[in-house]
């Protein structure tokens, strides 16, 4: 397993769908998704230049953080999974970003357990965007509303959106999800101008072209780094 080769790989097929879609490159950034990854694949992404990490699991994140933390090793760490109320302590206190927040009191929760001696932590809202059941997330029409209560939280900084549509082959079903996230997306930037609103979070290793044409800002990218992962440990 060369991960640094597949990062190259992974920045290519980045470049080239910015090419075809006509966007600057440097406007997609990659997050290396390193859950059930040992450090040492962790250190070997990094050595090839990635600095951004996502993490599903909480306990396991918060490790890993430790450990690079320990190194004096200064990394950029998003929570990415599905969050309990009683874990939320610990993505506050350790993590940079929470992609997945779909919940006014999640938000809430995470907000007063912020350490204030650090940055606020940066959120996105993730929306349901397939409507599936066993997707977490809002439905669309929720969005705004959870968008200006976060607004009024000092230890958060609304940063954008965030989706995991249907997975589907079909090119056009995957860019008619992504066109609708891009459209909440210009919402959300209209309704809260003086936030920094500047993250949409979509395309993972399957359908990561058509996420950057219809707009992403953020891939998170997993097993096309760090090859399939084992669940059985």
């Amino acid at each position: 397993m060369d991960i640094q080769h597949n990062i190259n790989l992974i920045h290519q097929k980045i470049k080239t769908a910015c090419e075809e879609a006509r966007r600057d490159q440097n406007t997609v950034k990659l997050l290396a998704v390193s859950k059930t990854k040992p450090i040492s694949a962790i250190i070997s992404a990094y050595q090839a230049g990635q600095t951004a990490f996502g993490e599903n699991y909480v306990q396991e994140g918060v490790e890993k953080i430790q450990y690079f933390g320990s190194q004096g090793i200064n990394l950029e760490w998003h929570f990415i999974g599905p969050l309990q109320s009683n874990k939320t302590r610990l993505v506050a206190e350790h993590f940079d970003w929470m992609q997945t927040l779909n919940r006014a009191k999640t938000a809430d929760r995470l907000n007063k357990q912020r350490p204030i001696n650090k940055a606020p932590l940066n959120v996105l809202i993730q929306v349901n965007i397939s409507d599936e059941e066993s997707k977490s997330g809002i439905q669309p029409e929720e969005m705004l509303t959870l968008a200006k209560h976060i607004e009024n939280l000092p230890h958060l900084c609304l940063r954008g959106l965030m989706a995991i549509p249907a997975p589907t082959d079909n090119i056009s079903e995957q860019e008619n999800a992504f066109r609708k996230m891009l459209s909440l997306f210009e919402q959300l930037k209209q309704a809260l101008p003086n936030q920094q609103i500047d993250t949409l979070s979509m395309g993972m290793t399957d359908d990561m072209p058509s996420a950057i044409k219809c707009g992403s800002t953020m891939v998170r990218i997993g097993t096309a780094i760090f090859g399939t992962r084992d669940y059985s440990k």
